[in-house]
């Protein structure tokens, strides 16, 4: 029956003051198209829990030397206000309108576009903690007809513990001698003297230059002492620039500052957060069968033909969903914020202000981040999700992409960034705020109490 021959046994439901279409059709519809993209075949767990970059950004070398890359932490989400700034630009609300069919009236839905530029908008972001990686090596690609293939490296004198951990298993009943040969070589003559004939080689005969990098991940106080290591692509600039880069920087922390910069479009590549083995309504979201079905609901009914007597491997089957190695693209940077540094002597902290809500208050929301903790380190607020749990390495990669969209090119100006818990319905931004409202707790009394006595007994004691 075609949709204009079902419009005839349709029914008008009084609900309310609506008049709602409903389709008298007591069975299921059975041709649909295929559920789930083939393009992420085979959908398994990842062989990598890091991010890996499969292409880098396209060199240009009129631009300075810069980095490509660089790896972040994932610590949760919080939402923001800010001032949009889109002219002529629209987002649609939806309305409702009545139309007559035959002696039938049928509900429909209608847009209605409202203009939202210089109003006030609410957006959800995601905060990635930052911490400087330190570069402690650097290797040479020639092009080949089977694509890059890498000529020659050069290590740093010292790596520091973190980073040599990740050469091992166990890190503990180990002999601890991972690149003490290649740290001699900076020592003696002919060692530095091989080191130099490597750089030259990579002058000479080179087309990319990339550097080995470590993340200082005692420093965001996870529990992990093993650093993550990547290999990030350096563009701009001539290849001889790119060497001298790189023999500045050996050993040196480079901040996240120095990679990205305000409303800039970055690419995340990450590991999904794992959901374990699942069937194919949660896995391929296929529909559901009718409810009296016998031996389950929840199933691909036919997996197949007679012949070929085997089942393909497009059709939905249960297993693995999540912990799928994924590339998100365009993910725009709202903030680069500094973490707890001292200035003039006096510790800055207000990493949340904005130049509307100036009170001191830093990005950590009030608890801190569920499973995550505290940021006291650079970090970066990016509209909307990013891929992995809490506590996750992401790689942000620049874009590979050139933007020009109004979108893309937005200025960013924040007019409030949300602190309150993200453990439950959170009401107060700040601790004074909780102070104010609830006055002094008994806790805060029995505390003060005990400095108090504490206090008295200390000066019983210095004047006996």
């Amino acid at each position: 029956m075609s949709k204009r021959q079902t419009s005839f046994f349709a029914v008008s439901v009084r609900r309310g003051s609506r008049d709602v279409y409903e389709d008298k059709m007591s069975h299921r519809k059975f041709s649909a198209p295929r559920h789930g993209s083939m393009a992420f075949y085979p959908k398994k767990r990842a062989s990598r829990h890091q991010g890996r970059i499969k292409a880098f950004p396209k060199d240009d070398p009129t631009k300075p030397v810069h980095l490509t890359a660089y790896l972040a932490y994932k610590a949760g989400m919080t939402h923001i206000v800010r001032e949009a700034d889109r002219p002529g630009s629209s987002e649609f609300s939806v309305g409702c309108f009545v139309v007559e069919v035959m002696f039938y009236r049928v509900a429909g839905i209608g847009w209605h576009s409202q203009q939202i530029n210089k109003k006030e908008v609410v957006e959800a972001v995601t905060i990635l903690e930052t911490p400087p990686i330190v570069i402690v090596g650097a290797v040479g690609y020639i092009e080949t007809p089977f694509g890059p293939r890498a000529l020659c490296n050069v290590w740093a004198q010292h790596l520091s513990e973190e980073c040599r951990r990740r050469f091992y298993k166990n890190w503990h009943v180990s002999k601890k001698k991972a690149f003490t040969k290649a740290s001699k070589k900076w020592t003696d003559d002919l060692g530095k003297k091989s080191i130099e004939d490597n750089f030259k080689k990579m002058i000479r005969y080179c087309k990319f230059i990339r550097v080995i990098a470590h993340s200082q991940i005692r420093l965001i106080k996870q529990g992990q002492k093993k650093a993550h290591i990547i290999e990030i692509q350096l563009n701009g600039g001539t290849i001889e620039d790119k060497v001298n880069w790189v023999k500045e920087h050996l050993e040196k922390p480079v901040p996240v500052a120095d990679v990205f910069g305000q409303d800039e479009m970055v690419d995340c590549v990450a590991v999904t957060k794992g959901k374990g083995f699942k069937g194919v309504t949660s896995r391929w979201h296929t529909k559901k069968l009718p409810r009296k079905t016998h031996k389950g609901l929840r199933k691909v009914a036919c997996i197949g033909a007679w012949h070929p007597s085997r089942v393909a491997f497009t059709v939905a089957r249960a297993g693995q969903k999540g912990y799928h190695h994924r590339t998100e693209i365009n993910k725009k940077i709202y903030r680069i914020g500094a973490g707890i540094h001292t200035k003039d002597g006096k510790v800055v902290k207000n990493s949340a202000a904005t130049e509307y809500d100036l009170t001191d208050k830093t990005i950590t929301p009030m608890g801190g981040f569920p499973f995550y903790g505290e940021i006291n380190q650079d970090f970066l607020m990016i509209k909307g999700c990013c891929i992995g749990a809490k506590r996750r390495i992401i790689t942000l990669r620049k874009s590979l992409l050139t933007h020009t969209k109004r979108a893309s090119l937005e200025q960013i100006k924040l007019k409030f960034i949300d602190t309150s818990s993200k453990m439950g319905h959170g009401r107060f931004q700040t601790p004074a705020d909780k102070k104010a409202y609830y006055g002094v707790l008994k806790k805060d009394r029995i505390r003060e109490e005990k400095a108090q006595a504490a206090a008295a007994a200390a000066a019983a004691k210095s004047s006996a």
